[in-house]
């Protein structure tokens, strides 16, 4: 039986409560009738991982997970990526941070950060383009949120490159992108704040390696150039794959609840934050998945 078979049958064998339903037209599905703090069986991982490649971005809502809930949900869609976690102090009320998991925060306890990222907003950008192998996959899990803000925006590379006229397309064709990591700067001037030490360069159009389908791979805050163009042909470029990449058409914008957990596909998928309320304690959870290969 072939892997397509398999997955079709998968999805007709699924427990009956498990539905899908798209968010938005480009991007984003919500996934019901599935408890992810009881362990899933292959038929209903096989059904989620399909509808993730299919949308890009998967929403959970109203679970109530442990660290190890989150592990184990996350080896649904690969293996672990080794995490650059920095060093922080206990939240209260956790006893032990397991190693796979990164702190999203900006609680501060004992005047010391217990996270990273912790506040403002960032622009939209690809989870480690500034890696010779990006991460596959990120999921990010909700324990608390403040009253407004902190929005997480996704966008759809596939749908944007898909909305591109035969001409773009074509000069877009063989272009390859140089990407820094510029994380400790979440709003980016040009090329400002950007760590010449932590660069990679991916294909400015990206074929996914699952699907087949070509997505725009270049973003806002890490995209700094594009290799062998001038560079005020290279930044009138990409300023315009920018802006079109992030039109309302293409994002579907996430609200968060406690207890959500979404999951979203980096190689065909942005992401941007919006402002949040300094004073107010945000907590997520997060887990990557390793890249299984380079995007060329």
């Amino acid at each position: 039986m072939s892997t397509a078979s398999m997955i079709a049958a998968a999805e007709r064998d699924a427990q009956a409560g498990l539905r899908f339903e798209p968010l938005t037209k480009h991007i984003g599905c919500e996934v019901l009738g599935i408890n992810l703090g009881r362990p899933v069986s292959p038929q209903d991982a096989a059904a989620i991982y399909r509808a993730w490649l299919d949308h890009a971005v998967l929403l959970f809502r109203d679970q109530d997970l442990t660290q190890e809930d989150l592990i184990r949900v996350t080896g649904i869609f690969g293996e672990f990526a080794p995490l650059g976690r920095p060093k922080h102090t206990l939240p209260s009320g956790f006893s032990k941070i397991l190693p796979n998991i990164m702190l999203i925060s900006n609680i501060r306890e004992n005047g010391e950060t217990i996270g990273a990222l912790p506040d403002g907003e960032m622009m939209f950008h690809h989870d480690t383009i500034h890696r010779d192998e990006p991460h596959k996959a990120t999921l990010l899990y909700s324990v608390e949120i403040p009253t407004y803000g902190g929005d997480t925006l996704f966008a759809s590379g596939t749908a944007a490159y898909d909305m591109l006229d035969a001409t773009m397309k074509k000069k877009l064709a063989g272009l390859r992108a140089v990407n820094f990591y510029v994380y400790n700067s979440v709003k980016r001037n040009d090329k400002q704040a950007v760590d010449a030490s932590s660069q990679a360069v991916h294909p400015v159009v990206r074929t996914h390696e699952e699907t087949g389908c070509k997505a725009l791979y270049v973003n806002r805050l890490m995209s700094v150039r594009i290799e062998g163009m001038a560079a005020a042909e290279s930044d009138a470029l990409l300023n315009f794959l920018f802006d079109h990449s992030e039109r309302p058409e293409f994002v579907y914008t996430h609200i968060w609840r406690k207890g959500d957990l979404i999951v979203w596909d980096n190689r065909c998928s942005s992401h941007a934050r919006t402002d949040f309320p300094s004073d107010q304690r945000r907590l997520l959870l997060r887990t990557t998945v390793k890249g299984t290969c380079r995007p060329y």
